[in-house]
């Protein structure tokens, strides 16, 4: 197997995984964006509380929070670094208490600072799974 097809399949597999359920977290979500000018990786995290059907409610509206579509909002607080480890050391060891309550949610934002940590160095498009 050559390293196109290598890359091919691992992409499959992760666009299979990115489609399957996971539970919001309680302490909140975030919008993750690059900040190019100035050469940092940002992280807008919004609290929400999440109702008995698991959906995502607006604490100040009571209002569901669409998973799709702009939403006004502003947010509690804005993270930046200008590495995915300074961003994780941000969020998870200097922010008490920390506004991430799942580990499948830390995995997942890990995985994301890489990304946009990549996309800052290599000059490509970064857009949130």
């Amino acid at each position: 197997m050559n390293q196109t097809a290598d890359a091919l399949s691992l992409n499959a597999i992760d666009d299979k995984l990115s489609q399957r359920h996971i539970d919001l977290d309680p302490g909140g979500y975030f919008i993750i964006y690059l900040d190019r000018e100035v050469g940092l990786i940002c992280a807008k995290h919004f609290t929400n509380v999440i109702d008995d059907r698991g959906l995502a409610i607006d604490p100040e509206t009571g209002k569901v929070i669409p998973a799709r579509g702009k939403v006004e909002r502003t947010q509690s607080t804005l993270f930046t670094g200008r590495t995915a480890k300074e961003l994780c050391v941000a969020i998870f060891e200097q922010t008490q208490p920390s506004p991430v309550t799942l580990f499948d949610h830390a995995a997942y934002l890990g995985r994301e600072f890489v990304r946009a940590e990549n996309a800052l160095i290599s000059g490509q498009e970064y857009v949130q799974d």
